[in-house]
């Protein structure tokens, strides 16, 4: 099929990421696709698990195409979000979604978030289509942690992952620093496989933030100096929440708590009631200026999502990560890492309490930092998009 939909001047781009929980790629995408469209004039079609993707500002030449959303539970179990559907019929709906999308997009470059293919295998199709067709490079963008190493060993022998990324992908991008975790020795890679890894550096927005949104997206902050407490989407948050508002009102002190958009409405509205005869304790639900808040803050709590603690790590900013352990050890790996280079400060969600919250927002000043990361995240992916885009416009022979 020819090329038939009007076109920039340069090429197309699609990023995939299937967002089961949190907000995960779909605050960081716009970032990169603002980055790809200003240094390559690409056109980009962000396709994402999570609706919520859709509301952070998108520059000229990209959109989202946001698929029915899977919820992620606790124990690891995935399931519709909202539609009276099982879990495979929706997988079938949203692999034909992806299928049609890429089909009629024709990308030159499809990035995918960190499982090659895709949440139940639903990228597959899209990706036989485009191995099939032919003229499209393929990079597969991995955070730096994706779980216990041998979990990860396991999940990529029994899911085809290896052999998905022998078959159809060109590169394997690490959002991350190798001084702090590298997945080439953690994961123990084959050679071949090695040999297809970049490192970007973390992701740093700071070059494309513009502040705190003017009008009813506004934060009222809570007085100066406050402490933040971030739980990323909000569905697992509330313990670590409320165990901050307990200490913010012992203390009587300014404090913010930011729940997240999926944070359950029950719980959220326990936190508002908490705090409603107290004008120095303020509860939110989503704010699209949290670089912002960051910089304001005097000090963070939070989970350990991979944005949060590049945003935290970015502004070298006083934190404290209580990270998620289940179903998967991500948070933690990560937020011990970085805690053993001086760069955060981390409570096991085992030992969460208001006391223990309360000891560290009173403590004196943070540990220096022993490394400075590398941050250049946002300027490599283009590059390596350009690299990509390069000839040989075709993987070598032993990908066929």
């Amino acid at each position: 099929m020819g090329r038939n939909l009007a076109r920039r001047a340069g090429p197309r781009v699609t990023l995939y990421s299937h967002d089961t929980q949190g907000l995960g790629e779909g605050e960081v995408a716009p970032h990169v696709t603002e980055a790809l469209a200003g240094e390559h004039e690409c056109t980009v079609l962000l396709i994402s698990g999570a609706r919520e993707a859709g509301v952070f500002p998108m520059p000229d030449g990209v959109d989202c195409l946001a698929l029915p959303a899977i919820d992620k539970s606790l124990d690891g179990r995935y399931r519709p979000r909202s539609l009276a559907l099982s879990l495979q019929q929706l997988l079938h709906v949203r692999a034909e979604t992806i299928k049609a999308a890429v089909e009629s997009f024709e990308p030159d470059v499809l990035v995918a978030d960190k499982v090659p293919l895709g949440l139940g295998s639903e990228l597959q199709p899209a990706l036989e289509l485009l191995h099939d067709r032919g003229g499209c490079r393929m990079a597969l963008g991995m955070r730096d942690v994706l779980d216990h190493p041998e979990a990860v060993r396991r999940e990529w022998r029994d899911d085809g992952s290896a052999e998905a990324l022998r078959r159809y992908y060109d590169a394997i991008w690490v959002y991350g620093d190798a001084r702090v975790y590298d997945p080439v020795i953690e994961y123990g890679l084959p050679p071949d496989l090695a040999a297809m890894v970049s490192f970007t550096g973390y992701i740093d927005r700071r070059a494309a933030e513009s502040g705190l949104p003017a009008g009813d997206d506004e934060i009222e902050l809570p007085g100066a100096p406050f402490s933040l407490c971030l739980v990323g989407g909000g569905q697992d948050g509330y313990a670590l929440a409320d165990c901050f508002v307990t200490a913010a009102l012992e203390r009587d002190a300014p404090a913010l708590v930011v729940t997240g958009p999926f944070m359950p409405p029950m719980q959220r509205r326990r936190l508002v009631r908490r705090i409603e005869h107290t004008a120095r304790v303020r509860v939110v639900e989503f704010a699209h200026g949290l670089d912002t808040l960051i910089d304001c803050a005097q000090r963070v709590v939070a989970m350990g999502g991979y944005n949060t603690v590049c945003e935290l790590v970015a502004r070298s900013q006083r934190a404290l990560i209580v990270p998620r352990v289940r179903p998967r050890e991500e948070q933690l790996i990560r937020a011990q890492r970085m805690s053993d280079l001086g760069l955060l400060e981390v409570l096991h969600p085992d030992a969460l309490s208001a006391a223990a919250l309360g000891d560290w927002l009173e403590r004196g000043p943070a540990p220096r930092p022993r490394v400075q990361l590398d941050l250049g995240g946002l300027t490599r992916v283009p590059r390596l998009v350009g690299e990509l885009l390069s000839p040989p416009s075709r993987k070598p022979a032993h990908a066929a």
